[in-house]
C-alpha cells in the first residue's frame, strides 16, 4: 500500500480547514497501520467536537482526492498536542516572546536541552534568550522545538 504525497493531501484539505477556522499543522500517512492523520489546531486549541467536525467535513472529499489509490485506510484527525514541534513558520511566528524547550543532536556547551525565551527565527536559525545570554543556533542543529510546557503547583 502506499499514500499520495502529504503536500498534495495537505493541500487539498487547506480549503476545508480554512473554512472552519482551522489550520492544518501536519499529515501523517502510516503504510503498516494503512492510516492518515491529519493534525489540526486554531487559536486557543482543538477540542473532540472540533476534530469530530472536521473528520465529517472531509471524510467524503477525501475520498473523491483517493489519498491511498483505492487502497481502505483508516482517517484520524486530532490535536497536535500541547507539546508540538514547531514545524511551520507560523508556529515560530506565533511562539515569538513565549518560553520554548530545545532538544539538540549534538551539545551545545555540554548539554543537549536547553530552555529560553524565542527571540526571533529566520529560514536558517532559531535565536533564543537563554538567562541573559542571547543564543542563535542553526536549525539543523535542532531536533526538536516546542512551547515549554508549565504545570501551577
Amino acid at each position: 500500500m502506499s499514500f499520495k504525497p502529504r503536500q498534495e493531501i495537505t493541500e487539498f484539505l487547506e480549503e476545508y480547514a480554512s473554512r472552519l477556522g482551522l489550520e492544518i499543522v501536519d499529515v501523517e500517512t502510516d503504510v503498516k497501520q494503512n492510516c492518515i492523520t491529519v493534525f489540526i489546531d486554531r487559536q486557543g486549541g482543538v477540542d473532540l467536537d472540533t476534530c469530530e467536525k472536521f473528520h465529517n467535513e472531509i471524510m467524503d472529499p477525501i475520498d473523491d482526492l483517493d489519498p491511498s489509490y483505492g487502497a481502505p485506510y483508516t482517517l484520524n484527525v486530532s490535536s497536535p498536542g500541547l507539546d508540538r514541534p514547531f514545524k511551520t513558520q507560523r508556529d515560530f511566528e506565533r511562539n515569538i516572546g513565549e518560553d520554548v524547550e530545545m532538544k539538540l543532536y549534538a551539545p551545545y556547551r555540554g548539554k543537549k536541552f536547553l530552555e529560553g525565551t524565542l527571540e526571533g527565527f529566520d529560514e536558517n536559525s532559531v535565536t533564543v534568550r537563554i538567562g541573559r545570554e542571547t543564543v542563535k543556533l542553526e536549525r539543523n542543529r535542532i531536533a526538536k522545538i516546542n512551547k515549554a510546557i508549565r504545570f501551577d503547583d
